[in-house]
């Protein structure tokens, strides 16, 4: 009988993914966004390491590594799914992606085992769903035996966006290569020479390795982000699900990457290290032109998301959250709108998107961070309008949800419910209110909403004071360990 491989799944959520603002926001980043198909990017990196397993393979619930602001969607969008997580690690700042990895095969080692972990970004997309199992199962194997397996993406065009990793001489066409070198983005004559020449994939930044074989690799090569990760998950505390490394102690661990960490270090030392070629339709989605590339195209080249009209319109995606968007005599063009931003670029110059959400940080503008409609654990709020000393907010509770027990210094509120039932906190008293009621919240006063209903509670509020920001909010309770 063979032997059953125990793999741990490693899902790397972090980032912002500020390429495709404004639908990416650093508050609701684009790998909890859905861009293609009907899933979430993250949601469907859960669903691809889950249908790993096979007669040899015994996959367990993935480890989350992510920010911490996020850690409800992870939760909330593994449960649409029907999905659980052995752990979701939450970084205590940005680190890069080496200190993730050692969150997570620290998590691994816990009660001394030592699965295989399948590490993989949360915000790629791949076509050929049978084509990535077959190719990642042939990883695991190869790790299982003690190597060090990355998927090498089988280019199909000379791309000067992605690093490229060249196999060893006659090792092409191998479903195990040896990798001889790691090769930074080249320039475009580069990029055609290889291509032209063959033995060159590019680094998809999807590894597959025992937990043991990671720790020992950044050892050898770079102790001092082992021993920094090591102090901090030594301070770690957790909450149900949720672990959270000490932060004092992980501030202070080097930012790296995995590959300038260890990956680009192994060829040529005591670390042996595969490369398993992946041809599956495979895309990072790392700017918008890479959206209109996987999307589904009209006859001139046009993908749109929303109420969209087009008139002489080519090679250009148009994506309408909330309003008709319309287009005259285009081309190559990228047409974002939500409810606060409207986005304007050639498609050509996608990646320079960035460099207006740096703008708006500059500005202190905060269209960067947050949409007008702000995700929260317990449901959303959109800010509907806003005035000197006053704002209007739609809040949405989720059945069997609650805000926190509150209390603001600057600002009264004025509830009115639309649809659903509220339960309402008010000093010493509690209320049920149903549709058309309504009810006000005096300055200062401690108070909590909640829903006890079956249905999603939707209420209007309105707040009037001197000062009306999210940061005038004193927690007492709170469901989700908010509190200070």
């Amino acid at each position: 009988m063979s032997r059953s491989i125990s793999v741990l799944p490693v899902i790397m959520a972090g980032g912002s993914g500020t390429r495709l603002w404004p639908l990416s926001r650093a508050g609701y980043p684009k790998q909890f966004l859905v861009l293609t198909g009907e899933t979430s990017l993250f949601q469907q990196a859960a669903e691809r390491v889950a249908q790993l397993a096979g007669d040899d393979i015994a996959v367990e619930p993935p480890v989350v590594v992510g920010n911490a602001e996020h850690r409800f969607m992870v939760l909330e969008q593994l449960r649409e799914l029907g999905m659980d997580s052995t752990a979701v690690v939450l970084e205590p700042s940005g680190r890069n992606t080496a200190p993730a990895l050692t969150l997570a095969a620290l998590q691994a080692r816990e009660g001394g085992a030592d699965p295989v972990l399948v590490v993989t970004p949360a915000d790629q997309t791949v076509a050929d769903s049978a084509a990535f199992r077959h190719a990642l199962q042939n990883a695991v194997r190869g790790a299982a035996d003690g190597s060090i397996v990355i998927l090498g993406i089988t280019p199909d065009r000379p791309e000067t966006g992605y690093g490229y990793i060249r196999v060893s001489p006659g090792a092409k066409g191998s479903e195990l290569a040896t990798v001889a070198q790691f090769v930074e983005k080249p320039n475009l004559p580069t990029a055609e020479r290889y291509l032209s020449e063959g033995g060159y994939y590019w680094n998809s930044g999807m590894f597959v390795l025992k937990a043991s074989v990671w720790l020992k690799a950044l050892q050898s090569f770079r102790p001092d982000i082992l021993e920094a990760t090591q102090a901090s998950w030594d301070a770690k505390r957790a909450d149900a699900k949720f672990v959270r490394p000490g932060k004092k102690e992980f501030e202070q661990v080097p930012a790296e990457s995995v590959d300038y960490a260890v990956m680009e270090r192994c060829p040529g030392s005591d670390f042996d290290i595969r490369m398993v070629p992946l041809a599956a339709g495979w895309n990072d989605l790392g700017a918008w032109d890479a959206v209109l590339q996987v999307s589904k195209k009209d006859a001139a080249g046009n993908a749109t998301v929303g109420d969209v009209m087009l008139e002489d319109t080519r090679n250009t995606l148009v994506h309408a959250s909330g309003r008709l968007v319309s287009t005259v005599g285009v081309d190559n063009l990228v047409v974002v709108e939500t409810a606060d931003a409207v986005l304007v670029a050639d498609a050509s110059r996608s990646q320079d998107v960035k460099k207006i959400v740096n703008k708006l940080s500059a500005h202190g503008r905060g269209e960067g961070l947050l949409h007008r409609k702000v995700h929260r654990p317990w449901g959303w709020y959109d800010s509907i309008d806003a005035g000197p000393r006053f704002q209007v907010k739609r809040i949405m509770v989720r059945p069997g949800a609650s805000l926190s027990l509150q209390m603001h210094h600057h600002r009264a509120e004025h509830w009115i419910v639309v649809t659903g039932t509220a339960e309402v906190t008010c000093g010493e008293r509690k209320i049920l209110l149903s549709e058309n009621q309504s009810t006000y919240i005096p300055l200062g006063e401690v108070h909590r909403l909640a829903n006890p209903g079956k249905v999603d509670l939707e209420i209007i509020e309105v707040q009037s004071g001197s000062y009306l920001g999210e940061d005038d909010i004193v927690r007492y309770e709170d469901t989700y360990g908010r509190t200070a």
